[in-house]
């Protein structure tokens, strides 16, 4: 299955969501966290957030305490830092496991739908999802989020 549309989530102030609810746009599904070499990327990630997300882009921080517990706030340390910092204003979520016995069920599908496959590596990786909730593309974490490469991906599924 490479279609997150079932998942149920739960935003950083703990509120349920689902996947479905978000039909008919474009998501950028990234682990992030707060004291990592990548944890520069939120800029640009908020940058994306505001150059596309009036287009139908949403980009989705999940914050993971997988590598080098490198996330080890709250959710309300981590929202304060995000705000604070980087003026992150794109949607954050529930601390959740990338990896391991304890993966988050979106992760089971995100690191099992588009190549290369298997587990995350580090922090800051990033998945992206067509309007259909499908999985179409992945980028390492070495791929910052103003990439040409990761642009147009968006660009293309936006124009979808």
């Amino acid at each position: 299955m490479s279609n997150i549309s079932d998942i149920a989530i739960k935003n950083i102030d703990g509120d349920q969501e689902k996947f479905a609810d978000y039909k008919g746009m474009v998501l950028l599904i990234v682990n992030v966290a707060s004291y990592c070499g990548y944890t520069p990327q939120y800029q640009g990630l908020e940058e994306l957030n505001q150059e596309y997300g009036d287009k139908g882009l949403r980009v989705m921080g999940f914050p993971c305490n997988d590598f080098g517990s490198q996330e080890p706030g709250s959710n309300e340390e981590i929202a304060e830092f995000c705000e604070t910092k980087y003026g992150v204003s794109f949607d954050m979520f529930d601390k959740v496991h990338a990896q391991g016995s304890k993966q988050h069920p979106l992760y089971q599908i995100l690191t099992n739908s588009v190549e290369p496959q298997g587990d995350v590596a580090w922090n800051f990786e990033k998945f992206l999802i067509n309007k259909d909730g499908e999985v179409v593309a992945r980028f390492g974490s070495g791929v910052t989020p103003t990439s040409s490469e990761l642009i147009q991906a968006i660009e293309a599924e936006l124009a979808k």
